[in-house]
Protein backbone atom coordinates (compact mmCIF):
# COMPACT_ATOMS: atom_id res chain seq x y z
CA UNK A 1 0.00 0.00 0.00
CA UNK A 2 1.31 3.66 -0.67
CA UNK A 3 0.51 6.90 1.05
CA UNK A 4 -2.09 7.95 -0.69
CA UNK A 5 -4.13 4.91 -0.40
CA UNK A 6 -3.02 4.62 3.32
CA UNK A 7 -4.56 8.34 4.02
CA UNK A 8 -7.59 7.43 1.98
CA UNK A 9 -8.21 4.52 3.89
CA UNK A 10 -7.78 6.52 7.04
CA UNK A 11 -10.19 8.98 6.02
CA UNK A 12 -13.18 6.37 4.86
CA UNK A 13 -12.84 5.56 8.53
CA UNK A 14 -13.81 9.09 9.51
CA UNK A 15 -16.42 9.11 6.58
CA UNK A 16 -14.38 11.38 4.49
CA UNK A 17 -13.42 11.45 0.99
CA UNK A 18 -9.42 12.13 -0.12
CA UNK A 19 -11.12 14.29 -3.45
CA UNK A 20 -8.74 16.71 -4.57
CA UNK A 21 -10.49 20.07 -6.01
CA UNK A 22 -8.41 23.23 -7.49
CA UNK A 23 -10.59 24.60 -5.18
CA UNK A 24 -10.28 22.38 -1.65
CA UNK A 25 -6.59 23.11 -2.42
CA UNK A 26 -7.67 26.41 -1.84
CA UNK A 27 -9.77 26.08 0.64
CA UNK A 28 -6.80 23.96 2.65
CA UNK A 29 -4.53 26.72 1.77
CA UNK A 30 -6.81 29.12 3.73
CA UNK A 31 -7.17 27.42 6.50
CA UNK A 32 -3.17 26.46 6.92
CA UNK A 33 -2.49 30.75 6.10
CA UNK A 34 -4.99 31.76 8.67
CA UNK A 35 -4.08 28.71 11.07
CA UNK A 36 -0.65 29.82 10.75
CA UNK A 37 -1.29 33.47 12.39
CA UNK A 38 -1.61 32.21 15.84
CA UNK A 39 2.12 30.93 15.58
CA UNK A 40 3.49 34.23 13.98
CA UNK A 41 1.97 36.17 17.07
CA UNK A 42 3.18 33.33 19.60
CA UNK A 43 6.73 33.96 17.93
CA UNK A 44 6.68 37.46 17.81
CA UNK A 45 5.27 37.74 21.84
CA UNK A 46 8.09 35.42 22.97
CA UNK A 47 11.13 37.29 21.13
CA UNK A 48 9.18 40.23 22.49
CA UNK A 49 9.17 39.19 25.79
CA UNK A 50 5.79 40.02 26.06
CA UNK A 51 2.20 39.93 24.18
CA UNK A 52 2.17 42.01 20.92
CA UNK A 53 0.31 41.26 17.79
CA UNK A 54 2.95 42.09 14.82
CA UNK A 55 1.58 42.82 11.40
CA UNK A 56 2.24 39.61 9.50
CA UNK A 57 -0.70 38.56 12.14
CA UNK A 58 -3.07 40.61 10.07
CA UNK A 59 -1.23 40.38 6.68
CA UNK A 60 -2.11 36.35 7.15
CA UNK A 61 -5.64 36.61 8.74
CA UNK A 62 -6.41 38.61 4.99
CA UNK A 63 -4.84 36.28 2.90
CA UNK A 64 -6.31 33.47 5.08
CA UNK A 65 -9.98 34.91 4.88
CA UNK A 66 -9.43 36.13 1.14
CA UNK A 67 -8.83 32.55 0.31
CA UNK A 68 -11.37 30.87 2.06
CA UNK A 69 -13.92 33.32 0.92
CA UNK A 70 -12.99 31.92 -2.42
CA UNK A 71 -13.64 28.66 -1.68
CA UNK A 72 -16.75 29.14 0.23
CA UNK A 73 -17.83 31.33 -2.27
CA UNK A 74 -17.09 29.72 -5.96
CA UNK A 75 -16.83 25.67 -4.70
CA UNK A 76 -19.10 25.25 -1.87
CA UNK A 77 -21.48 28.02 -2.24
CA UNK A 78 -21.47 28.11 1.28
CA UNK A 79 -23.68 31.08 3.05
CA UNK A 80 -22.03 30.29 6.36
CA UNK A 81 -18.99 30.23 5.36
CA UNK A 82 -19.12 33.46 3.02
CA UNK A 83 -20.29 35.57 6.32
CA UNK A 84 -17.14 34.13 8.37
CA UNK A 85 -14.71 35.08 6.12
CA UNK A 86 -16.07 38.49 5.23
CA UNK A 87 -17.60 39.67 8.91
CA UNK A 88 -14.16 40.05 9.89
CA UNK A 89 -12.11 40.99 6.84
CA UNK A 90 -12.79 44.57 7.54
CA UNK A 91 -11.51 44.53 11.08
CA UNK A 92 -7.92 42.69 9.87
CA UNK A 93 -7.76 45.51 7.07
CA UNK A 94 -8.58 48.31 9.43
CA UNK A 95 -5.30 47.03 11.82
CA UNK A 96 -3.36 46.64 8.97
CA UNK A 97 -4.14 49.83 7.93
CA UNK A 98 -3.26 51.78 11.53
CA UNK A 99 0.28 49.52 11.81
CA UNK A 100 1.17 50.69 8.11
CA UNK A 101 -0.08 54.71 8.27
CA UNK A 102 2.87 56.86 8.75
CA UNK A 103 3.17 57.96 12.72
CA UNK A 104 3.05 61.60 14.09
CA UNK A 105 5.84 62.92 15.46
CA UNK A 106 5.34 63.81 19.17
CA UNK A 107 7.93 66.04 20.30
CA UNK A 108 9.54 65.08 23.34
CA UNK A 109 8.12 67.72 25.88
CA UNK A 110 4.64 66.65 24.89
CA UNK A 111 5.30 63.05 25.42
CA UNK A 112 5.51 63.06 28.84
CA UNK A 113 2.61 64.27 31.03
CA UNK A 114 3.56 67.48 33.05
CA UNK A 115 4.08 66.42 37.23
CA UNK A 116 1.69 68.10 39.43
Amino acid sequence: MNLPSILAAALNLFGLELAVHPWKIVGWTGNLIFGSRFLLQWIASERAGRSIIPRSFWVVSVLGSLCLLGYFAFYQHDSVGILSAIFPLPIYLRNLYLQMRPRKEVPAEESVAPAK
